[in-house]
């Protein structure tokens, strides 16, 4: 059994490896590249999520300040803010604009239909309207998915096989994280599951971060068995005040990454966010050597980990079965 502990970028740009720069461009008279970097979230945390895109950066040769430059804007968890911050991108001019979430690249394709974009984990880029198909993503979009709607279901079933008994589950999610379209995908998939495994299904909205107190407190009084977050980048962003409230009230949940349950919460099931960063790197490579963004495909993850803390299910009551431990992709004790 493995332990990766919680990434925390300390010195942020500053703190990249700098020792990797052989394939760094050698041309003194080329122009060095500018990237936009657009986050939905705080700035410290956006810090922390970006870490791997930066260390992929690193890998390729581009080091910041010597022959890339980046320029990144913090929405503060308000998603008003993107199309502004998106807005200001462009007018620097930059070369690229790496957009994690899709709000954030929905503001970016607002904003430009000529500086390519790279967006990284997107829901469903099609359904959202941001590209016309992932093989042949057409416009200037090109990026990856965690494949967001289809895995909500399964996430619910996990839930069930560890908690005995489980009959009542609150699932707090943001309405509005992403499309009209993607959102009802979603709430489809997660209801049809609930119907099929017996389970009592009450969702809990939180629109902003100011809404999620009054989430918590819906939550209490219903006095679910569980609750489990819905994918969004909001309440991604609000992770620290939902472990705490997890912890404070005993209340198991599952979440949509690992970052979650490495701080503290029972568990997760989905894509590695750190992996699906790091490869977003690879596409800003691609793009400064010339590549169309309409001609490169959105790549999809081939590989989802559930990942279970040990330590929270013996503080919560809870007993792993060997059944379950078996198909565990990491237990952190």
């Amino acid at each position: 059994m493995k332990r990766r502990e919680f990434i925390t970028l300390v010195g942020g740009v500053a703190a990249w490896p700098l020792a990797v720069r052989a394939q760094q461009p050698t041309s003194q008279a080329r122009k060095m590249p500018r990237l936009g970097v657009l986050m939905p979230g705080l700035s410290a945390h956006s810090e922390t999520i970006l870490e791997p895109f930066y260390r992929g950066l690193n890998e390729l040769g581009y080091v910041a300040g010597q022959n890339i430059a980046i320029e990144r804007r913090d929405g503060d968890s308000i998603a008003e803010r993107l199309p502004s911050l998106a807005a200001e991108l462009v007018k620097l001019k930059v070369d690229i604009i790496v957009a994690w979430s899709t709000p954030a690249a929905l503001a970016a394709k607002q904003a430009t239909n000529s500086i390519p974009i790279v967006a990284v984990v997107m829901a469903d880029p099609v359904g959202d309207g941001l590209v016309t198909s992932l093989a042949r993503p057409a416009g200037n979009i090109t990026g990856t998915t965690f494949v967001g709607p289809e895995l909500v279901s399964k996430r619910l079933q996990l839930l069930k096989e560890i908690i005995p008994g489980l009959s009542r589950v609150a699932a707090l999610w943001h309405p509005h994280a992403y499309s009209e379209r993607t959102m009802a995908n979603m709430s489809k998939e997660i209801e049809s599951a609930a119907r099929t495994l017996g389970i009592q299904l009450q969702f809990v909205p939180a629109d902003s971060p100011g809404e999620v107190a009054n989430a918590f407190s819906t939550i209490i009084k219903e006095r679910p068995d569980a609750f489990i977050l819905m994918p969004s980048p909001m309440l991604f962003g609000e992770f620290r005040r939902i472990l705490a409230f997890a912890a404070n009230n005993r209340l198991p949940a599952m979440y949509q990454a690992r970052e979650l349950v490495e701080a503290g919460g029972l568990m997760s099931y989905g894509a590695n966010l750190n992996e699906l960063f790091r490869s977003a790197a690879p596409f800003v490579r691609k793009i400064l050597d010339g590549a169309n963004p309409s001609d490169i495909p959105i790549e999809q993850p081939t590989k989802f980990e559930l990942v279970i803390n040990l330590k929270t299910a013996k503080e919560l009551g809870l007993t792993i079965t060997r059944e379950v431990l078996l198909i565990t992709d990491e237990v952190i004790e």
